[in-house]
């Protein structure tokens, strides 16, 4: 984006803007591959390749190759309740006899 100002002396400055929405996809891009990152490298997940890929051989009518086999292993989050003591405030009501303002509507016959 170009913005066109002017300076004290009146001529006219060309004024640019970088950024926007591929700047917004770029940060976005790497928050993504840091937090993937830091997945593998804390053992969170965690990748075994165990079979080797290959490319599909082309000739005039293409045959596809195999894709790796892959073991992923992922932490379990376990979700749960336990027993447990705490202290509970006990509230306690009575009945009590209370004057409230009373709203009615007549028939305006008199």
């Amino acid at each position: 984006m170009v913005d066109y100002t002017t300076d004290r002396n009146g001529d006219r400055v060309i004024v640019e803007r970088r950024g926007g929405a591929g700047r917004v996809l770029a940060i976005v891009a790497v928050v993504a591959i840091i937090i993937v990152a830091l997945l593998f490298l804390t053992g969170f997940w965690s990748a075994d390749v165990t079979k080797k890929g290959s490319l599909p051989t082309v000739d005039v009518s293409a045959k596809g190759g195999s894709l790796p086999a892959v073991d992923l292993d992922s932490k379990k989050v376990v979700v749960g309740t336990k027993e447990t003591t705490v202290e509970v405030p006990k509230v306690k009501t009575e009945r009590e006899t209370v004057s409230v303002p009373a709203i009615g509507v007549t028939e305006g016959k008199k």
